[in-house]
């Protein structure tokens, strides 16, 4: 049966005999992934302030759709803005990825889908009859306090994954727990960096309490969890020794 080589490969190294049959496969035009992650994130971030700002466009010319009375729509984004600023300072100078490319042709899927709902939701969230959440300050502010901790966990899970792989190694290794206790969800979960990322979409959806916001997380949350169940089979599948006790992205249920 065939198996797919990685490029780190050797052909030397592989438990073949003499002789072996090696099949290529044209995987079409290829865009390196820095730059599909600094597409996938600039767009939403500057999709939002055309209704942030309420060009004309979008919500027409009546004098009362330049600006929001509800200081919750000035602080959703500020959050948005600096959710994908984070993500983009990330993919510049934290991220290393195990593969160089992906095919073209999946950049424009994976537009639609991140452009597509930063409009949905700004259009909501920046709409003239918005309604601010119903708890008021107390439930904004607990949103607030839960995005930035979930914000700082994420990146320093992805600091954690990127130590794993300095000088250039493709290896891949078990991550671990290191001092900083926004890593230690590592103990319960292979892959905490989709759990803290899920956990900002959740605080953002209880932030701006808007029903497109709900139905985006929803998706993030099944979408991740595919991935996150994909990475913890394959830690199980290489690693003998790999911690037991952890889940693919909830501690001790999934």
């Amino acid at each position: 049966e065939g198996k797919s080589l990685r490029d780190e490969d050797i052909l030397q190294h592989l438990p073949v005999g003499t002789t072996a049959t090696l099949y290529f496969k044209d995987l079409g035009p290829q865009i390196g992934w820095t730059t599909v992650f600094l597409i996938e994130y600039t767009g939403p971030l500057f999709i939002y302030f055309l209704f942030y700002f309420r060009m004309p466009f979008v919500y027409g010319l009546d004098e009362r759709f330049t600006s929001s009375p509800h200081p919750v729509v000035n602080l959703a984004c500020i959050c948005h803005s600096f959710h994908y600023i984070k993500r983009l300072i990330e993919t510049i100078f934290v991220h290393r990825f195990s593969h160089g490319t992906m095919p073209l042709r999946n950049i424009v899927k994976n537009c639609l889908y991140y452009w597509g709902f930063a409009a949905w939701l700004a259009y909501y969230i920046n709409h003239p009859l918005y309604t601010p959440p119903s708890y008021g300050k107390k439930q904004i502010n607990f949103a607030v306090i839960m995005f930035l901790l979930c914000e700082a966990g994420n990146f320093s899970i992805h600091v954690a994954l990127s130590d794993l792989r300095r000088n250039g190694s493709k290896i891949r290794k078990i991550p671990y727990p290191t001092k900083n206790p926004f890593t230690w969800l590592f103990f319960f979960v292979s892959c905490p960096n989709y759990t803290y990322e899920v956990g900002t979409w959740i605080s953002f959806t209880i932030m701006t309490q808007c029903v497109p916001v709900g139905l985006f997380t929803l998706l993030c949350f099944i979408q991740m969890t595919i991935w996150a169940k994909d990475k913890h089979c394959t830690y199980l599948r290489e690693f003998k020794d790999y911690p037991s006790l952890r889940m693919p992205i909830i501690p001790f249920l999934l």
